[in-house]
């Protein structure tokens, strides 16, 4: 007999599965039905919250964490008691009212006739583990407003909101018998992560000591992985579809366009075809999910500013396997969608400041993630910037795969420069640690869904836990320009827009026939820097498939059908306006008045 087979039997002997006689609309995903009018959970589903809890318990245990057990039933107190003092763990004991948590200015302590009282706010605890959560809806709120992590036990009855507060949910019967079994799973859990933990601390040479040393060498270098050294996925479409299905996008829409003079996210910013930036990801999306058979779910998080705008976009795709969830706006949430460069920082800051583990720490609640781990989903594809570039990369996928790699980030050389150079690819020698000060990070990372427990705890651990700050921590990939094509200006969009990229299957192509590999540069002044002005000062979008860069500021107007090519300068003084004809081919010349523009051809 398998081991789920004995677990599911146990289950079953503490009656877990019987619910109420009333099943809530959200906690229909956990139900097989009812008998005799009492619903019936279902067991499968109940060890698979059981399996998330105990595992965020026991990374939370192993960083030393300060727990908070609340129960109400005197039967489970023993229960309890044992499990604390066989752990070790840091548990609160003292019975609180009200208000316990956010109530700094009560008085602190003082004795009833039986216990203990506590009413101040003591030193919040990382996590709190609620037996009967339904009686405690007031430690839940409380809990929900200071960003604290809760596991509680959930049955048929439990209103939408409280359940939705709940960041680990365990659906069962809160039976005296199912209570020790999921005391006696969390102690052996705890002590086994206890017991990695030391052997950590004593130098053990696990594989993941020698991965996770590795990548911290020092401070200022680590290893990047070169693209090229990927292993070829074959084109079988059977193994394709099955490497597909364990993947999941995540795209967050934080970020508005008030840069390009927009008042709306720029991932609606139409770049052409009709199409937004979102359509694009959406299209790709869907079209490997079409022609592999496979089942890849989108999802969107959105700010509530900027959620109004993308439901719109999405309303043309109804019938997608998207999911999006909305961010609540605070002050933390603000700053953490803020774009990299805003920090007007080198280094680490630059690199991404949006908080994971508070993502997650929202995205948990609704089962979303619990779900898609039941399929079999493995990876979550992260994307926090407007990146049009093809991100899906079976090739990436499947190394992540074969090598259990928990993290991993895309980078690029910051100066063209260092493509050529040997700093970028020695391709048969790249464990030799690169100074970080040469690479940036594209905005495109891979976790391993198993890893966010863990994410999570080290936020519940008060780690602010950025992008930026995986960056240390994570495999570094050092990938091809073609992954990366964002819009972060007007100059982006000119590019996008014109002949140089033409969109087929719903992918942006690059032009063949460019012989340079490298995109033009394009320094466009203040005046194109809002997208309507853009639109307005091109009267259609140039040819740029020769051009090499082309700088423009002042007052210039652009005709239509104009062809540029190699070096192209164009300054209007003050006072001064330029036109460029129609039909007119720019090709190495530098133009300061109109007198300079000769005829059209």
């Amino acid at each position: 007999m398998s081991f789920h087979s004995v677990v599911i039997q146990k289950l079953l002997s503490t009656n877990a599965h019987l619910g109420r006689r009333v099943t809530e609309h959200h906690f229909k995903i956990f139900s097989e039905g009812t008998r005799n009018s009492i619903s019936i959970i279902d067991s499968d589903k109940t060890l698979i919250c059981i399996r998330n809890a105990c595992n965020f318990i026991g990374q939370l245990a192993r960083n030393n964490a300060r727990f908070l057990f609340v129960n109400t039933n005197s039967l489970f107190d023993e229960i309890i008691t044992q499990m604390t003092e066989i752990t070790k763990i840091k548990n609160d004991t003292t019975w609180r009212l009200g208000g316990f948590l956010t109530n700094s200015s009560s008085p602190k302590k003082f004795r009833g006739r039986n216990k203990k009282f506590n009413l101040g706010a003591v030193q919040a605890p990382d996590c709190i583990v609620i037996f009967d959560s339904e009686r405690k809806s007031s430690v839940i709120r409380e809990a929900d407003k200071l960003q604290i992590p809760v596991v509680g036990l959930v049955d048929s009855s439990m209103p939408w909101d409280t359940y939705k507060k709940i960041t680990y949910p365990v659906p069962a019967n809160d039976s005296v018998e199912f209570v020790y079994l999921f005391c006696n799973l969390m102690t052996k859990t705890i002590l086994s992560e206890q017991k990695r933990a030391l052997a950590e601390a004593g130098e053990s040479t696990t594989r993941e000591d020698v991965q996770r040393n590795d990548r911290t060498v020092t401070k200022d270098k680590f290893f990047v992985f070169p693209y090229e050294n990927l292993l070829a996925v074959p084109e079988d479409k059977p193994e394709t579809m099955q490497l597909l299905n364990k993947l999941v996008v995540l795209k967050f829409n934080g970020i508005l366009g008030d840069k390009m003079g927009l008042k709306t996210p720029k991932c609606v910013m139409e770049i052409g075809y009709g199409l937004t930036c979102l359509d694009l990801i959406v299209n790709q999306i869907d079209g490997l999910n079409a022609k592999y058979g496979c089942n890849i779910p989108l999802i969107l998080v959105n700010e509530t500013s900027s959620h109004d705008g993308i439901m719109k976009v999405l309303e043309k795709h109804s019938n997608k396997n998207i999911h999006a969830v909305t961010m609540s706006q605070s002050q933390e949430s603000t700053s953490n969608f803020a774009p990299p460069q805003a920090t007007g920082e080198d280094g680490k800051n630059q690199m991404g400041s949006l908080n994971l583990a508070k993502v997650f720490l929202q995205l948990a609640p609704s089962g979303k993630l619990d779900i898609m781990l039941s399929q079999g989903k493995e990876y979550i594809l992260v994307l926090s910037s407007d990146n049009l570039a093809h991100v899906v990369d079976t090739k990436i996928l499947n190394h992540l795969i074969r090598n259990k790699i928990e993290y991993c980030v895309e980078v690029m050389p910051k100066s063209s420069e260092l493509e050529g150079n040997d700093i970028l690819q020695r391709k048969e020698d790249f464990k030799t640690p690169l100074p970080k000060k040469n690479w940036k990070f594209i905005d495109t990372m891979w976790i391993n869904m198993n890893s966010i427990g863990s994410l999570v705890a080290r936020r519940s651990a008060r780690e602010n836990l950025t992008i930026s700050r995986l960056f240390d921590e994570s495999l570094a990939l050092s990938v091809p320009k073609s992954r990366y094509l964002p819009i972060e200006a007007t100059s982006d969009l000119l590019l996008l827009k014109s002949d140089l990229y033409t969109l087929m299957d719903g992918i942006l192509t690059r032009n063949t026939t460019r012989e340079n590999p490298a995109d033009p540069s394009i320094e466009l002044g203040p005046e194109f820097e809002n997208v309507s002005d853009f639109d307005r000062r091109f009267k259609s979008i140039p040819s740029v498939v020769g051009l090499d860069r082309l700088k423009v500021t002042g007052d210039v107007w652009f005709g239509a059908g104009i062809t540029l090519k190699g070096k192209v300068s164009i300054h209007a003084r003050l006072d001064m306006k330029i036109v460029i004809p129609d039909n007119m081919v720019l090709e190495n010349t530098i133009i300061t008045s109109q007198g300079d523009i000769g005829g059209g051809s």
